[in-house]
């Protein structure tokens, strides 16, 4: 039935842009607090591994079940994995909104998320690479 028209999507209320907006700022407010989280662990984890590594250089500890290095690596990994996983769910719920308010403005939240990956894959190959 060609002779139809077709519907355009009808323009939201004042009411309805001000509701997406607030969901889009608490989307980049939680996208935030992750990237802050995840920065924590891996500035914290490559603390532990230098301070570790200057304390006694020349005479390495054997440690039972895990060590600092580990321990490090570990909390490295995480915040990595942390991150990875909010940003994932972080631009799904933005792929979303973005269905809903085409007109949604961009968002910094997700540039931030990159570069903070980028600081701890080189922290984690710093430690891989320079025991």
């Amino acid at each position: 039935m060609p002779d139809q028209p077709i519907a355009q999507p009808a323009e939201l209320t004042i009411a309805a842009r001000f509701d997406l907006e607030r969901t889009r700022i608490a989307y980049e407010q939680l996208m935030m607090s992750w990237i802050r989280t995840a920065t924590s662990l891996i500035t914290f984890g490559f603390s532990i591994y230098k301070f570790f590594q200057l304390d006694n250089p020349g005479n390495p500890r054997i440690y039972v079940w895990i060590g600092p290095r580990s321990f490090a690596m570990s909390l490295v990994v995480i915040g990595l994995g942390a991150l990875a996983l909010a940003t994932w769910e972080y631009r799904g719920n933005i792929r979303v909104l973005k269905a809903q308010y085409p007109k949604a403005p961009g968002s910094l939240a997700g540039l931030v998320a990159a570069l903070i990956s980028v600081l701890g894959i080189v922290a984690f190959a710093a430690m891989v690479f320079r025991q």
